[in-house]
């Protein structure tokens, strides 16, 4: 594959850049740049700082890619990104690099879709399958799950995690944690309105399992059940063999009501980076 760069684009040389990139004109492609076979920036994108781009990913126009995290206590020092395969940025997305809190990397998954103007803050964790609408916000250190959507102009919260499969209508303010497999509507303080029935099936999810944790969803939200006794019902009626879908969601509720104002992931606010933390970003970039 041949790699094709703009002469109206500006490269710098120590840029690493892959077998059949297409840089398209007017982009601005920094030093610290790692762009990875089959990936095309159409026009206008600029990649800075310390990025790690995987293969086959898209560009669209004005995504700046790694600029400097907005966040008033960072010291400048050298955070990155580092983004896997198949993922689509549509036009003015941007993703900050991450800030020293926690491991000081934004990650991003595969074969995720970013509409225009979409913004992935600093520290953010986007798994892989997942989908961000138009004008969607998210704030630092959020973490998407696989295969969740969140729709068109929503904000979520810093430090927010949505679960897998996990869907939020348009408009959301969302501060706070949303469970797997639930659906979210609201656009004041976003409620759990049913389950993601349509996802749960597209993702394969079978038929008895989706009716298990529509069970849990109206004992847990509908009836207000604690949630040691939800865990001793599905114990007794399963007779001890729980789907993963369900015993996800049920530790998912746990982990979020451990936590402080809804959100599970409160507990890492202050906390510096660990060292296990730092050697799996380092795996992670190997592999990129």
């Amino acid at each position: 594959m041949e790699t094709k760069i703009s002469p109206m684009s500006q490269v710098d040389p120590k840029a690493k850049i892959g077998e059949g990139v297409v840089i398209g004109p007017f982009c601005v492609v920094g030093p610290e740049a790692s762009i990875g076979s089959g990936t095309i920036l159409h026009s206008h994108v600029v990649v800075i700082g310390s990025t790690s781009i995987g293969c086959n990913n898209q560009f669209w126009p004005n995504c700046v890619i790694g600029g400097d995290p907005q966040d008033v206590s960072w010291q400048e020092s050298d955070t990155e990104i580092i983004i896997g395969e198949n993922n689509i940025f549509r036009e003015g997305v941007t993703v900050n690099r991450g800030a020293e809190k926690e491991d000081g990397v934004t990650r991003i998954g595969n074969n995720n879709m970013f509409m225009a103007n979409s913004h992935v803050a600093h520290n953010c964790r986007i798994y892989n399958n997942v989908i961000l609408v138009n004008g969607v916000l998210l704030g630092g250190h959020v973490h998407v799950h696989d295969g969740a959507i969140v729709s068109g102009n929503s904000v979520v919260h810093h430090f927010s995690t949505l679960g897998r499969l996990s869907f939020v209508s348009g408009g959301c303010r969302v501060p706070h944690d949303i469970p797997p497999f639930m659906l979210a509507a609201g656009s004041d303080d976003p409620t759990l309105k049913t389950i993601n029935i349509v996802g749960m099936r597209r993702a394969g999810i079978s038929n008895s399992t989706i009716d298990t944790v529509k069970e849990a969803f109206r004992l847990l939200y509908r009836r207000n059940r604690p949630l040691d006794e939800v865990r001793q019902h599905f114990d007794e009626t399963l007779q001890g063999i729980i789907p993963m879908e369900l015993s996800m969601l049920l530790n998912f509720i746990e982990n979020q009501r451990a936590g402080k104002l809804g959100r599970a992931r409160e507990a890492v606010r202050n906390k510096p980076a660990a060292a296990e933390s730092h050697n799996h970003s380092s795996q992670e970039r190997k592999a990129a």
